[in-house]
């Protein structure tokens, strides 16, 4: 397997045209107006969380994604957080999620008091699979005289499902809109990694009631920190701007809120680079989909599993990912690569293994220990 591994070292560096020297995982990617805009803001002072780009920033995110309404905020975990309060998710309440997904998931369910409820992916997409919710449910799903579903067997509301797009590969999210439909449970999208990503046409995050994106620094477009709530609802829309803005009443000088608001507005500074990112955002994802095709076709020749775009959708390939045959090979590569000064890595703990949520109810979980055991993400950063 050396021979192999020097072929695959060969290729990334040679892909990358850097011959010697290391190789990131996903570097941010500025071409555009960054700097420009960047200093408008230090010239007008307006660098805190109003400013002529945060109400831009939305707006073409908002037009991007087909969304009717984006509210921006200062990160990725802090949107979803605030999907969920939305939504109606309470303490003591169940939310399904799926185990192979980055920690912000199962944080921010945690933060509104829920429970994490953890079903298995697919894998093909990598994300929650519909066959998986939907025989849960039928398992544990109760709905009830007051409109809501209940697990039979802790006897807690199951008030919300997040099914997360895993590397920016839309998953099932159609079968799992209509199956928490049946069961009158709350979608909220988790697409913090698939912006630029379309299942049949449709953005990621603009299946459910909710949506959020991140913007850190090693996604798609970043704003150095920052994430967005993306939603149709009038209503929500309208809530979730509030709530992030300390939930303050519009007035000239006075200051009265009326609910527990929450600082979550980003700052026109980050929102500055948000702008300048959307202005080459097609740029991007033609080049990261380049970079896949390339993976596509070396790997194919090498009888290497690459983790291609699913059936129906159009990925933005934000992380490139390969399944090796077993752990022990995968920790050869991995150990293999970073010495050779090319950064790749595993796929995420599982969230049921973590000690935080290893008492957490979930299914029998095949697919997801088999991807963290065998998946490595390769370097995915835009070339430009």
């Amino acid at each position: 397997m050396t021979k192999n591994f020097d072929e695959i070292v060969t290729f990334i560096r040679t892909l990358y045209n850097k011959p010697e020297g290391f190789i990131a995982l996903h570097e941010p990617c500025f071409m555009g107006n960054e700097k420009k805009y960047l200093a408008e803001c230090i010239d007008t002072t307006f660098v805190s969380s109003v400013g002529p780009f945060v109400t831009r920033f939305e707006e073409m995110v908002a037009t991007y994604t087909g969304a009717k309404h984006a509210i921006v905020c200062v990160n990725g975990t802090a949107a979803l957080h605030m999907a969920l309060m939305l939504v109606g998710v309470e303490a003591n309440d169940e939310v399904i999620t799926q185990p192979l997904t980055f920690i912000a998931t199962a944080n921010a369910i945690s933060y509104t008091g829920a429970k994490p409820v953890f079903v298995d992916v697919d894998m093909d997409t990598l994300g929650m699979s519909p066959k998986s919710l939907s025989v849960f449910l039928e398992e544990f799903g109760e709905l009830r005289d007051d409109g809501f579903c209940y697990n039979k067997e802790t006897g807690r509301r199951i008030s919300a499902c997040v099914p997360m797009h895993t590397f920016g590969h839309p998953c099932r999210i159609d079968e799992i809109a209509a199956i928490c439909k049946k069961y009158k449970i709350q979608l909220v999208e988790d697409a913090a990694e698939s912006i630029g990503s379309t299942y049949k046409g449709k953005h990621t995050g603009t299946f459910g009631a909710v949506g959020i994106l991140s913007f850190n620094g090693n996604k798609t477009i970043t704003t150095g920190g920052g994430g967005m709530i993306i939603t149709n609802n009038d209503d929500l829309g309208k809530r979730a701007k509030h709530l992030t803005t300390q939930a303050k009443l519009p007035h000239r000088w006075e200051f009265n809120h009326d609910a527990i608001g929450y600082n979550y507005r980003m700052p026109n500074i980050n929102a500055a680079l948000g702008v300048a990112q959307m202005e080459v955002i097609d740029r991007i994802i033609v080049s990261k989909r380049g970079i896949a095709a390339q993976y596509t076709e070396f790997f194919a020749a090498n009888g290497i599993d690459f983790c291609n775009e699913p059936q129906d959708s159009i990925s933005n390939y934000w992380l490139n990912s390969i399944l090796l045959g077993s752990r022990e090979e995968r920790d050869r590569f991995l150990g293999y690569m970073n010495d050779n000064g090319i950064m790749s890595r595993p796929a995420w703990t599982l969230m049921n293994k973590l000690p935080m949520f290893e008492g957490s109810q979930t299914d029998y979980l095949k697919n997801a220990v088999l991807i963290a055991e065998r998946l490595i993400n390769l370097p995915s950063s835009v070339i430009s």
